[in-house]
């Protein structure tokens, strides 16, 4: 299959890197390296300047490219409102989009696709901080600001930077099935899905929001500490804080309450546990800190919004 990675001047780099590097290890699993073949296309000949500096070498431009593609995926960028106004670039996507079998953007370059009026009466993912404007600036388009990514027909399209990695991931497991798409999510030591949407943190990235070493270091005991005793007074005790003093810093420094951080990370291992093993429900809550199947399921209803067996039917290997 042919990927072709559209990309221009600022591009961020990652939009193209990060796909390109699921492909290429899909096809390493597959044991098969032309199971994907990607190319970066440009508008314009010559190197292109990502918005780090580092410089991309480009397969083709946009008059130049030959032969049919499979999957045409267009890169965000910081500077993307630079190129939305180049009609022979609109042109060339318009007729693709009639010719690929699958079409899509990660990050910022669904604006480059709203431009062109391929978005028109879609639902559509893009960077959080950018849903608002896309929605304004094309209002008949159906703008999930909390979506990972968006599949509608063959319409793929991304949240910010690394979730273009999540989308070709999935483009993976449609292609191929399940069970290679998780191999490729543990080579690249990646989920396979994410849980809950880009307006959330895994417990482990919010563990490193604290700013005081102390709420920082109870961050870590419960990450280490599942089956402990993680309540209030028992964590306040190991910070050597008041329950109230503790309860009011962690949440100030954390940005949720004790109780709050303690569930996700909980879930968060839970969830992985699931996709990975076929462990009873009784088990799974023992070992994450449970006293029953019963709390652990309202836990995973709270957080996730389907129970342990449903997202075992859904996400496990």
């Amino acid at each position: 299959m042919r990927i072709a990675i559209l990309a221009f001047p600022r591009v961020q780099l990652l939009d193209v890197v990060g796909p390109a590097d699921i492909f290429a290890e899909a096809s390493r699993q597959l044991g098969d390296p032309r199971a994907y073949r990607v190319q970066v296309i440009a508008p314009d000949e010559g190197a292109l300047k990502s918005s780090s500096g580092l410089r991309l070498m480009i397969d083709a431009t946009i008059a130049s490219h030959r032969g049919a593609i499979d999957t045409l995926l267009v890169a965000g960028s910081p500077d993307v409102h630079s190129v939305t106004g180049n009609e022979a670039l609109k042109t060339w996507l318009r007729q693709q989009c009639g010719r690929v079998r699958r079409i899509g953007s990660v990050c910022s370059g669904a604006f480059v696709l709203a431009a062109a009026g391929l978005l028109s009466g879609k639902k559509v993912a893009t960077h959080w901080n950018a849903a608002d404007r896309l929605a304004a600036d094309y209002p008949t388009t159906d703008v999930d600001a909390d979506a990972i990514f968006v599949r509608d027909g063959n319409l793929y399209t991304s949240a910010g930077v690394s979730a273009g990695m999540d989308l070709a991931l999935a483009l993976v497991e449609e292609d191929h099935g399940r069970d290679l798409a998780l191999r490729v999510a543990r080579e690249m030591v990646m989920f396979l899905k994410r849980p809950g949407g880009q307006s959330q943190f895994s417990a482990h990235l919010a563990a490193q929001t604290a700013e005081r070493s102390a709420i920082r270091e109870i961050q870590d005991f419960v990450l280490g500490n599942l089956r402990a005793d993680l309540s209030v007074p028992a964590l306040a005790l190991q910070a050597k804080m008041s329950e109230r003093n503790f309860a009011r810093i962690f949440r100030l420094e954390a940005g949720m309450t004790p109780a709050d951080y303690v569930e996700s990370v909980r879930i968060d291992a839970a969830r992985r546990r699931i996709e990975e093993s076929n462990v009873s429900l009784k088990g799974l809550a023992d070992e994450v800190g449970y006293a029953n199947g019963d709390g652990l399921r309202r836990a995973f209803h709270r957080r996730l919004g389907v129970g342990p067996a449903d997202y075992r039917k859904r996400f496990s290997s």
